[in-house]
């Protein structure tokens, strides 16, 4: 197949319409989430520091003030976007793949004589090649 061809089927891919659909709605949280620390939780903390939040400073060197509260409001942003996709996404994915495995059952069994773990449908075991029993119960996995 040539370049072209390539190309095509990579983007008509499902995984790749997915991903590029999840980093545009990712990229969306994120400016709302910054919006959200930049005008809301910023102001709350320049309440105990009585200034500007990115004016907050340590040290002044020769008329330039190093500021760490520019910083400080990236770290927080970064903090909140990390809790929100963890909590979005991450966790009730997480919820959804373990009740689906457990739906599926158990994949594995474990050897009556060595105590390994293999694969349900095997007859032998790969490990200490024993003829196992048809009835060998299953491992939870």
């Amino acid at each position: 197949m040539g370049l072209y061809a390539d190309l095509k089927k990579f983007l008509t891919q499902s995984t790749f319409i997915t991903m590029a659909v999840a980093f545009v709605v990712g990229v969306q949280v994120g400016l709302v989430i910054a919006a959200l620390v930049s005008s809301v939780i910023n102001p709350l903390i320049a309440v105990f520091f009585k200034t500007n939040f990115a004016n907050i400073g340590l040290v002044t060197v020769n008329g330039s003030t190093f500021t760490f509260g520019i910083l400080l409001g990236a770290v927080i942003t970064f903090l909140v976007v990390l809790i929100v996709v963890f909590l979005a996404f991450v966790y009730p994915y997480s919820k959804y793949q373990a009740r689906q495995a457990a739906k599926a059952g158990p994949t594995t069994k474990t050897c009556p004589e060595c105590c390994s773990t293999i694969p349900l449908a095997a007859k032998r075991c790969a490990f200490c090649t024993t003829t196992l029993p048809p009835d060998a119960p299953a491992a939870k996995s």
